[in-house]
Parts: C-alpha cells; structure tokens; sequence
C-alpha cells in the first residue's frame, strides 16, 4: 500500500549515499572534499555548554582579582537568564573569596620560595573554584535546554537573501499582507528520516495568522499542482522540496502565489504520530469507505516504523492515536482522491491545535520533547515556545484548498504525469489573498501574470 504513494519517485534517490551535486548549493562554505557530504542544513547552533566553558578558561589566566570579577560576571549573567543559578553561583564566589583571604594572610613570612608555593596553592584553588562554577552552570544549561531536547532540533539557518528574491516587489508593498504572519508547513514521507530534501511533499499547507486577533487560516497547496518550481522548470509543486529542500520549495511558494513566507515546518510520519500520541490523540470522525484503507495504511507504516497497530473497527466520531491519526491523513483512494486527502491533513491539524488549547505549558513542553527530534525548521526555540505559549489565542477559522476547486482542473501532462491545473493562475492568486487577507482589491505581481501565461501554454492541449 505505502509503495502507491511512491508513484513519483524511487525511493533510492533519497539514500544519503546518492545526493546529487545539487546538494553543494546547501553548504555554509564547507570543503566540497568531505567524502561524508553531509547535509549543511543541520546547523550546530546549540553549543550552549562550550562557549561559558572556553571564556573561563581563558580568565584563568588573569589575575586573582580580575579572575573573581570575570566569574561574577558570568555567574551573573547566567543568573539572570537561567534565574536558578543564583544561589549556587553566589556560594561559589564566596568560596574563592576565603580561600584567597587565607592565602593573603599566610603570605608574612616573606621568603620567596614560601610565596611561590603559596601561590601555586592560591592558583590550585582558583582553578578549583572555576571547575565548580563551570558545573553549576553545566546543569543549569541542562536542566533550561536539555529538559526539551533542544540538541534535537533540526534547526536550518535560512538564505535570507534567496527568500527575499523570491518576494515580489508587489508583495513587499502590499499593506493588506502586513498584519499577517504566513508559515509553511511541510509533511513528507521519511521513512527513511530524510526532512531535509530528496523527499517530496506530502502535504503543503500555508498557515497564515492574524497577528491582531490570533485567527488562522490554513490552506492546501495540491502537491500535484503544476508550477514554476522557482527555477522555471515546470512540473508538480512537490518536487521543489525535493530538488532544494525549504528554501526552494518557499521560494515557488512565494512568486507562484504572491506571498512573504520566510518560515517553514517540516514533519514526517514518525514524527506526526508521536505528536498526536503526545496530545492523548484526536477526535476525527471516520466513514465507512476510509476503514479499509485507514487500516492498510497503518499495517504497512506498523511494519516500517516498527510499531504495533490497532485496527479502526467501526465508522464514526472517535478518538484516532497517532498511527491512526497518520494514516487517515495519507487516504487518497475514496472519493474525492488527493483533493480529499489534503482535506483530512487540514481536518489533523486542526483537531491537533483543539487538543493542544486545552493543555498546560508544562504538558505542551512534552508535546514538544516528541516533536522536536523528528521536525525540521527555520524557527528557533524562543519563537517556538512564545507559540507554545500563546496557543490558546489562535483559532482556526477558515481553511481550503488551491487551486480553488471552480478554477482548477486535472489532466496528464505529457511526460510530467498527473498534475493539478491552475485553469488561470492569475485568477486563483487573486481568490487566494481574498481568503487569506479578505483582500478582494489585490492585483497580482508581473511574475505571477507571467507564470500564468506560460502554465496555460503548457497545460491547455491536455486538458478537456
């Protein structure tokens, strides 16, 4: 059942050992020699422990005066950040302060072999005294960040200047769009742990929040919709995530539909299940003709992701656990085919913020500890937890699909396969900021008139 899904694509090509030279593109100034060709996407941003532990090591150095200032300093500032540092960094400096008085006082007899081996013992007991302040601060680094698995984050450093690019002079000064934060969220099929490209997208969804009232609308982009992929190579819009990961699948985004997505979210199925086993599960109300293929789904991702299953037995309003919930997203084959699917990942997502809304911080912290690891994403923790944190202010108030379903069509493109069709691409941007940004005054960007224009061409002669 899971091999149908792969219609696109083999599976091989997303094997690490296969990355095409296309990766290169990715890398922060690495040497093009590394036999490895590890992906540049994993950024070491969190080194929290190192960076207090070399700046100590270098005051040691100092003199003991200079050397008490320095670790109050840092003491201090780690106080203020992490707050229960205080105490403890606080008996730590006066520790040192009686063992340096004691050394002052015992320095009179005035031979200058007795002062040198007072001062080694006086230097013994400065480095003592960092090593103990380096460990407080080491737990109290642990305690903040390890407590939700922060290391785990698959944190990517965006190419800001690639995203601006992609970010229509229309855009830019567009008044409509300012109050509006857009996210893209990116569900792929990582079997194989792969969230960074040779993947494809599963599920697109823009996610635009008002930033007045907290309202949120969620939009499907069909990932077999034929687009510019941002290098006007024309095909299906999931094969951007593929070719260049986030930055060129925000980029089609952005200058196919006239938006300003700097943000994205990637999960896979792994991932998606542990959130939702995270949240106790989610109400979805299943049909009967979804059982069968709800049931296939799990049977195959069970034996994948070496978990057990529990068959869904009945049709009905229930409570669907992660792996249930995963493969209810991934039904295509009922009424409605993928146009229906990405229905059911809305329908997810949304019964997923309803069950979060309910829950504490400190539960959500948990939620996070699942999702962390198994997510990949240009947000960093602070904005993360400030969306933790405020989650019970948004609400989902509208969500859809695009192309809009009365100007869209479906065809084989020639070689390009089955795709979604823009009818007028023109038109579907402009019904898009009407739903997103209740903006039924927008004219579309010269690009997007351009892309339109072309998407025709291709695309008229195939479809009836």
């Amino acid at each position: 059942m899971g091999n149908r899904d792969d219609e696109y694509y083999d599976r091989d090509d997303r094997r690490p050992s296969q990355r095409s030279s296309r990766d290169d593109r990715y890398r922060d100034n690495r040497d093009s020699r590394d036999s490895r060709r590890r992906d540049d996407y994993y950024e070491d941003d969190y080194d929290y422990d190192d960076r207090p532990a070399r700046r100590r090591s270098s005051e040691s150095s100092r003199s003991s005066s200079s050397s008490r200032n320095g670790s109050r300093s840092a003491s201090g500032s780690r106080s203020a950040s992490y707050g229960s540092s205080r105490s403890s960094s606080g008996r730590t400096s006066s520790g040192r302060n009686s063992s340096s008085r004691s050394g002052r006082s015992s320095g009179n007899g005035g031979s200058r072999g007795g002062r040198k081996k007072k001062n080694q013992k006086l230097g013994i007991i400065l480095v003592l005294a960092e090593v103990a302040v380096a460990c407080v601060l080491l737990f109290v680094a642990y305690q903040v960040f390890f407590k939700v698995d922060v290391t785990k984050v698959g944190k990517v450093n965006m190419n800001e200047e690639v995203i601006n690019k992609s970010i229509s002079e229309t855009v830019a000064e567009n008044k409509e769009m300012k109050g509006y934060t857009n996210i893209a969220l990116f569900g792929v099929d990582s079997r194989e742990g792969e969230l960074t490209k040779k993947t494809r997208t599963d599920t697109i969804i823009i996610a635009s929040i008002n930033n007045d009232t907290g309202a949120v609308k969620l939009c499907s982009v069909y990932r077999d919709t034929y687009l510019n992929l941002s290098n006007d190579e024309y095909t299906k819009c999931n094969a951007a995530y593929a070719e260049g990961g986030p930055e060129q699948a925000i980029s089609m985004l952005n200058m196919n539909l006239d938006m300003d997505i700097a943000d994205f979210i990637t999960i896979g199925f792994r991932g998606l299940t542990d959130v939702v086993d995270a949240l106790g599960g989610v109400p979805i109300e299943v049909t009967d003709a979804e059982i069968s293929h709800l049931n296939n789904y799990q049977a195959t991702m069970a034996q994948e992701l070496k978990m057990d299953y529990t068959p869904v037995q009945s049709a009905g309003l229930q409570t669907l656990n992660g792996l249930q919930a995963t493969a209810y997203c991934r039904i295509r084959y009922t009424a409605g085919d993928d146009f229906k699917r990405a229905e059911r990942q809305r329908t997810v997502l949304m019964a997923c913020l309803d069950k979060a809304k309910n829950m504490s911080y400190s539960q959500l912290e948990t939620v996070a500890n699942k999702a962390f690891g198994e997510t990949y994403t240009s947000l960093d923790l602070s904005e993360i937890l400030d969306l933790l944190k405020n989650i019970a202010n948004y609400e989902v108030v509208d969500n859809n699909g695009f192309p809009e379903e009365s100007m869209r069509a479906t065809g084989t493109i020639g070689k390009k396969g089955s795709c979604v069709v823009a009818v007028d691409l023109e038109s579907n941007v402009k019904w898009l900021h009407q739903f997103l940004f209740e903006d039924s005054e927008y004219t579309v960007s010269d690009d997007v008139k351009k892309y339109s224009e072309k998407i025709h061409s291709d695309t008229s002669s195939y479809l009836n």
